[in-house]
């Protein structure tokens, strides 16, 4: 069976059994209740591609959905977008997926002669554990439909505090992994590439991506408006930082800085 097939069967499993389990205990539809959908987007500096040192100011789209909960939630702009479908107080899991753009030398110089990473996005789950009260843990993995063959799987940890009932101050590391599929399409560097863009030789395997640490201080604007300032810091690690793009035209120090705003609609069904 194909990875691809593995992921939707274990995607439509979650689904179910998180529906069997609302049907069980509440004796309605799984989807009935108080759902909340957050919109928004984030502006930032960041490098022009991911490895690179030269940096530009893009916009991304922020969007999250799933059930109201009982406690204010933590979210953070590395969370992609996901829907919650099992979520109390502590433990929220669900499916998680994120849009990926078209990389090729329209971005950079740097890129001109290796092939392009084609539109497309990663699918995949998330689970997110509150710890305590001030502490979350949230770990995503995700598979390449189009962009890449791989697969992707980030783990952060992020404590936030809020010092006065509006502003909330948060931060912490974050690591991130890869297979060799998505090493390949984002750093290898093949015989044809190297002719065509001077770079040398390149075949990665899969391993760790980067790790780096990250924070923000978020103002809770209106009881709907929620904007934020932030900052991350990552190293590119493994397969990437010894990838000839990087070593010979990038860097594996990679810096973001950036503020966002989301808008969040309540609704119930």
């Amino acid at each position: 069976m194909s990875r691809n097939r593995v992921l939707a069967a274990l995607s439509g499993a979650l689904l179910l059994g998180s529906a069997g389990v609302a049907n069980a205990q509440s004796g309605s539809a799984w989807y009935s209740g108080d759902w909340s959908l957050t919109i928004g987007a984030a502006g930032s500096v960041s490098p022009e591609y991911e490895g690179a040192k030269d940096y530009l100011f893009r916009a991304t789209p922020m969007i999250s959905f799933g059930r109201t909960g009982t406690i204010t939630r933590f979210s953070s702009r590395n969370d992609n977008i996901s829907f919650a479908v099992y979520d109390n107080e502590t433990v929220r899991v669900g499916v998680a997926g994120k849009f990926i753009f078209r990389r090729d030398d329209g971005d950079s110089d740097d890129l001109r002669g290796l092939d392009p990473v084609r539109f497309g996005g990663e699918l995949g789950g998330f689970v997110e554990v509150y710890a305590t009260d001030w502490l979350r843990i949230r770990g995503e993995v995700r598979h390449g439909i189009r962009s890449h063959k791989g697969v992707v799987a980030d783990v952060s940890a992020d404590a936030f505090q809020d010092v006065t009932p509006t502003i909330r101050i948060s931060g912490g590391p974050r690591i991130s992994f890869a297979s060799a599929d998505y090493f390949d399409a984002y750093y290898g560097v093949n015989s044809a590439e190297s002719a065509a863009s001077g770079l040398g030789q390149y075949s990665p395997g899969g391993g760790v991506r980067s790790a780096g640490v990250g924070g923000a201080v978020t103002w809770k604007t209106t009881d709907k408006v929620t904007t934020s300032l932030f900052g991350e810091y990552s190293r590119l690690m493994g397969p990437a930082k010894d990838s000839t793009l990087v070593r010979e035209r990038g860097s594996p120090d990679q810096f973001t800085v950036g503020v966002s705003a989301t808008y969040r609609f309540d609704f119930r069904l």
